[in-house]
């Protein structure tokens, strides 16, 4: 058996004790009438987090990438042109998954480390004016970028163009406000801020989106993934898809009962506070931060001289039990990547990680 961990890496987080009480309980079948009550209590609970009115709001079965999967090959047809903005890994992957679906990508580049512009956005949807989706990360977990969203947001308004937007690390760590930006598709992950095991992908979908599912000339790419398919289970048909994940389904309705108890302004708030009282102690130790625009819940730090990445966290894991990131891209070897997620975003914590920073340098 394994020891227990501080999970202070870009996930997973560590899950609250309500969570792990849920994972214990006893099983019921994906179709008992206790189990589907559960089940609209957590769609329930999602759009609440989300922010969103949205009838089709459900967990796919699979972890954040698996979100991302969904949200594109949904609403994507071979051929189909998308502008993507890339300005780390995940981004990238947005591009990846929406090639093999046979879309046209069109690349809004940033450095990583920046956020992408919005007038490179509105430049390349003007370029375009017939492309499918507009993709974005909301939070770069391979930089620590905060995406600004609020004047793309308003570039998308009055386009036919879908607004697809990556929440897998901000969704209850940072607002996240799918109805007032006008997000048609956006996905999340369990694992991150939600502080629930990785296993299930939030996500929601528009009724303007599932206009565009529902349209298709082509079946979707992924019949496990079909959200057409998804919604006769999730929906009120209950017709059988495939067999939830039933433990999986009990944590999550803890974790985001967790979430709506604490209040989202009140863990929003959070997150910001622990994440000021982080930056102010690694600076102090002479780390640097790489993004300008930061997230409060995952922090990508250059590491001061002199110190050995893979050695430093090795020591961090055996002598200290706590869990830190390596630098991705660009930034292998040289970086760190802390995560402050969920209901790890504590006081606490920082001290303890500080602490055993101490020890090593």
């Amino acid at each position: 058996m394994a020891r227990e961990r501080l999970l202070m890496g870009p996930g997973p987080s560590n899950a609250a004790p309500e969570v792990l009480a849920a994972l214990g309980r006893p099983l019921l079948g994906h179709l008992d009438p206790e189990f589907l009550g559960l089940l609209d209590e957590v769609a329930e609970r999602l759009r609440m987090v989300f922010k969103t009115a949205n009838r089709m709001t459900f967990a796919v079965s699979g972890t954040g990438s698996a979100g991302m999967e969904a949200a594109l090959v949904n609403v994507l047809e071979p051929g189909d042109e998308i502008v993507v903005g890339v300005n780390g890994v995940f981004g990238g992957r947005m591009c990846d998954v929406a090639s093999r679906a046979g879309a046209k990508v069109v690349k809004v580049e940033a450095e990583w480390g920046r956020i992408i512009e919005a007038s490179d956005v509105a430049r390349a949807l003007d370029d375009h004016p017939e492309a499918k989706a507009f993709a974005l990360v909301h939070a770069e977990t391979s930089t620590g970028v905060a995406q600004p969203i609020d004047e793309i947001a308003e570039l998308l308004r009055g386009r036919n163009t879908l607004f697809v937007l990556d929440t897998v690390t901000s969704l209850a760590g940072m607002n996240v406000d799918i109805d007032a930006w006008g997000v048609d598709v956006c996905y999340s992950g369990t694992q991150k801020c939600i502080s629930v095991p990785p296993g299930l992908a939030p996500i929601t979908f528009s009724e303007r989106a599932l206009d565009v599912v529902r349209s298709r000339k082509t079946p979707v790419q992924s019949w496990y993934l079909d959200v057409g398919l998804l919604a006769g289970y999730w929906g009120s048909d209950r017709v059988y898809h495939h067999t939830a994940p039933i433990s999986m389904v009990f944590a999550l309705h803890a974790g985001l009962g967790v979430v709506l108890d604490e209040g989202l302004d009140a863990r929003y708030e959070r997150h910001v506070r622990t994440a000021a009282t982080l930056a102010a102690g690694l600076e102090e130790r002479g780390f640097s931060y790489v993004a300008a625009s930061r997230l409060p819940m995952l922090h990508c730090v250059r590491l001061p001289d002199g110190v050995a990445d893979a050695t430093a966290r090795s020591r961090l894991l055996t002598e200290h039990g706590i869990e830190v990131g390596s630098g991705l891209g660009p930034f292998k070897g040289t970086c760190w990547r802390i995560g402050l997620m969920g209901h790890n975003a504590r006081e606490g914590n920082v001290e303890r990680l500080l602490g055993a920073i101490d020890t090593l340098l």
